[in-house]
């Protein structure tokens, strides 16, 4: 396993970090779920990324049971805040009230004293991000958070964290967490960028985008039963990847890992990494078995001729549209 710094931060964290979106909690047993975990272990990561609103909590607790009886101090582990906990007023958002006590409840779960990393999952608009900052730099100073990130932010909003971190005298944001991939594209015109100059890793999500870029779903066949295409939680973020065109368009990938010896989902994480403002690219797993085979993609060197002929086959389908990289604010 190859590591590299969270943005100009000094911690490093493993190339490849496991996620357990959609799986623990709900799509998979715990059994299988501590099973993915340990054969991430087995195979160098280090990083887990997890938040309070996947499985309503039940996601942190099962990772904190997989954790246990680790070496905290080999681990670099990382939650979120924002999205709704409760049916309160308060229970949502980035709040000094909601983050405070958002991450003492994910504590609690994870059964540990501190988050390497703590990040707003959204953008909170009725929410003075002096507050938001605030309350993030009093966690730091208590040493429960060590770091703090955000996830899906745009670049004019990641500019303004950081003006105020400064005026303010806080640290600054070292991570976003943003959905990137060969298909999904929207964060290279702007949020990249901006991120170069102010420091700021990527931790990406769905690097193989729900599974699209593993080949699995093919055009004019039936999408497989058991797949993310048909779980109530990851249908909704999919269904715009699987258009013919782009399923036909994916296909041609298959000679391009075929010749470098990769299966096409350790092409497509090789991919990511290849942008040196990608600090981590989140795998999840409901098998073992796909947590040996997707860390082979670590180390992996793609030359430049082998990124152009991904482009010429998926540029034509991807999602480059910069205003997809603000999402909605689900508050009523």
């Amino acid at each position: 396993m190859e590591f590299r710094h969270l943005g100009k931060s000094g911690l490093k964290v493993s190339e490849i970090s496991y996620g357990n979106w959609i799986t623990h909690g709900s799509q998979v047993e715990e059994d299988a779920a501590r099973a993915c975990v340990k054969a991430a272990l087995d195979c160098g990561i280090t990083t887990f990324d997890t938040a309070n609103v996947y499985a309503a909590g039940r996601a942190e607790e099962v990772l904190g049971r997989a954790l246990r009886g680790q070496r905290r101090e080999g681990l670099e582990v990382f939650t979120k805040v924002y999205w709704p906990m409760g049916d309160g007023a308060n229970d949502r958002g980035l709040s000094r009230k909601h983050i405070t006590e958002s991450l003492h409840a994910s504590l609690r779960r994870l059964q540990m004293d501190y988050v390497d990393l703590y990040q707003a999952h959204r953008m909170d608009v009725e929410t003075p991000l002096e507050e938001t900052l605030r309350a993030f730099d009093d966690l730091v100073r208590q040493g429960k958070v060590l770091y703090v990130g955000v996830s899906e932010w745009s670049a004019e909003q990641l500019r303004e964290a950081a003006r105020i971190a400064d005026d303010m005298g806080f640290d600054r944001l070292v991570s976003n967490q943003p959905q990137y991939s060969a298909l999904y594209r929207v964060i290279e015109e702007r949020v990249i960028p901006a991120s170069r100059e102010l420091g700021i890793g990527q931790i990406v999500w769905s690097p193989m985008a729900q599974g699209v870029l593993s080949g699995k779903y093919k055009p004019g066949q039936p999408v497989p039963e058991g797949s993310r295409a048909t779980s109530d939680a990851g249908k909704g973020f999919i269904q715009r990847l699987m258009g013919e065109e782009v399923l036909i368009a994916v296909q041609q990938l298959q000679p391009i890992a075929a010749d470098l010896g990769l299966t096409m989902g350790q092409l497509a994480l090789a991919w990511v990494l290849q942008n040196d403002n990608v600090s981590s690219a989140i795998m999840g797993a409901t098998r073992p078995e796909q947590v040996h085979e997707n860390v082979k993609a670590s180390g992996v060197k793609l030359s430049s001729d082998v990124m152009a002929a991904i482009d010429a086959a998926l540029a034509p389908v991807a999602i480059t549209d910069p205003e997809l990289t603000i999402a909605p604010n689900p508050r009523p």
